[in-house]
Formats: structure tokens, sequence, C-alpha cells
């Protein structure tokens, strides 16, 4: 048996973790977290933490640097405070998309961090909706994948929409959709596109029927915003009738917000998978959704030892 359960924060998403403790019924770990004069990061553990089973929350969303590093000091300091186990909870992994050899003498980024998570002494990893799924295989210990569509199927349920069609902004994400458009009983459209540069890519076709419908697109990361711009571009030249979009993880870097607020699109859902309350400031057509209840259900059922594979369910 584990000790005690305690969840604990980085200075990457504190309120999330708030929304989380307060659904387990715990109060967040105490811990001394800031930045020396010249940048390097400072933690020390302010409870006793022998024995217990942490869960260390921390998004490495941007700046992605910072948080990477200050989750693995984190993760060596409970390593060395005799933690019974620890697990790293990481709502967005950052690096994902650095995830294969796509051009000679590139790195496999992704793994790097996979190493260095479980050298820090993670014993196990709880994450969200990864990039790509075989991200999971770069682990040596155990990881946990849950999936952010149980949270935003039922919001799109409540908006009622008739003769809704998912979209698939590429090939990559077809399963993602199709699972959303199974849940919804929409049909399903997928656009071709090709990446002509870095952040900069190119519709080709739309397979799928949209003209005079309801369209909502279905990804994961919104970064620059280009792929959606574009998409939401040519599903408007095709006759959609109406045009959202949701994602996992708002990244919404450089020029995404302005892209989003001059665009056709109707509404941009996320996920607080990283902060975005500055973000809603800024662009009035983004609304967010909490994931603390699937992640607090998947905290309390790992605590407890018990089955998280309903939770696995896209």
């Amino acid at each position: 048996m584990y000790g005690p359960l305690k969840i604990f924060s980085g200075r990457s998403h504190p309120v999330l973790t708030q929304e989380i403790c307060a659904l387990v019924g715990i109060e967040p770990g105490r811990v001394s977290l800031y930045s020396f004069a010249d940048g390097e990061n400072y933690v020390q553990i302010d409870e006793n933490v022998r024995g217990a089973d942490v869960f260390v929350i921390q998004p490495t969303s941007p700046p992605a640097n910072d948080n990477l590093m200050e989750l693995l000091i984190m993760l060596d300091a409970f390593k060395r405070s005799s933690a019974r186990r620890v697990t790293a909870v990481l709502p967005y992994y950052g690096y994902a998309r650095q995830d294969r050899k796509d051009k000679p003498r590139v790195p496999i980024t992704s793994k790097l961090v996979a190493d260095l998570i479980t050298a820090a002494g993670a014993d196990r990893v709880l994450t969200l909706d990864l990039h790509a799924s075989q991200i999971q295989g770069f682990f040596n210990i155990p990881v946990d994948h849950l999936f952010a569509a149980p949270v935003i199927v039922k919001y799109l349920k409540t908006l009622d929409l008739q003769e809704l069609t998912i979209v698939s902004p590429d090939a990559g994400g077809v399963e993602r959709a199709r699972a959303y458009a199974k849940r919804l009983g929409a049909a399903l459209a997928i656009i071709d596109k090709r990446r002509v540069a870095a952040n900069r890519t190119e519709v080709m076709h739309i397979i799928g029927e949209v003209e005079g419908r309801n369209v909502f697109i279905v990804d994961d990361i919104i970064d620059t915003a280009g792929t959606l711009i574009h998409s939401a571009e040519a599903l408007a030249k095709e006759g959609a009738k109406s045009i959202q979009a949701s994602c996992t993880h708002a990244v919404l870097s450089g020029p995404a917000i302005q892209r989003i607020n001059e665009s056709t699109l109707d509404c941009v859902i996320a996920t607080n998978s990283m902060p975005t309350a500055d973000k809603e400031l800024e662009c009035s057509k983004l609304k967010t959704l909490s994931i603390a209840e699937l992640l607090a259900e998947a905290i309390k059922r790992i605590h407890n030892e018990d089955s998280v594979s309903s939770l696995f369910e896209m």
C-alpha cells in the first residue's frame, strides 16, 4: 500500500491544481518555488512526503523549457525526500510534435524528454491527448493516456447542432475525428493538406460533404492557428453553413489570437490543459472547458489501485 495521497503543483498551472485538489478533497501540497537572478530554478518541499503517493501537476506549456526544467527538479526533490511513488501529471506534454526523424540529422526530442522525466524520478506518467499515441512507448514506466473527447463531446451535445459534420484538419487526426462523429451521430470529412514549411500548410482537397452543413473542426493542438484558419477558409469556400473548432491544447502562440479573431470561425473550444485566462480576454471566440474532473478521477483511481481503463475511451 502507498502512503497518503499528496498533490503538488509547479508554477505552470496552479489554478488547475487548485481545481483538482478541491474535487479530490485535499489541500495542495506545500512547496517553495522560485528562480534565482540568473534564471536557475529552486525547489524546496515544505512538508513531509516520506512514504507518500505524490502527484506533481506541471504541463510543459510555454515557456516550455522553464516549466520542463522545474518539473525535473521537483521530481528529483520528491525522490530524494523518500516519496513512495511519484507520478508526473502532464496535461500538456511539450515537445510531443518532435516524435520522429522526418529529416536527416534531427533528434527525437519527445523521446529525450521521456528519458529525462524517468531519470529525474517519475515512477509513472499521467497525460492527456498526446500528439502521437506512440509516445507512450518512449517511456519505460507506466503511462496513463487520457482523452479530452468526453469533455468536449458532452459540451457539443448541449449545442444540439443539426446537420453536423466533424472535420479532421489532416489525415493524422482522422481517428480522433471519427470518434467524435460516432459519439455525436455526425458525418465525417477530411482535409487533405500539404505542409510547405514549419507552421505553414496548404489545403489541397476536402473529402466529405460540408456544403450547407454545420462543420466542427477537431484537432489536438492549436499553435499559430495557420492550419486552422486555412481549414476554415477552405470549408467556407465549399459552402459550410457555420464553422466551429476545438482543440485540447490551446498553445496559441504568435499571431494565433489575431488570426482567430479575424477569421470566419464562430467559436473555438479548448480545454484548460494549460492556462487560458489571459487568452480568453484577448480572444472573444475562445471558450475553455475544464479537464479538472477527468484528471481528479484518474488521480483517485491510480491512488486507490482501481481501474482507469474507462477513462481512456475517446
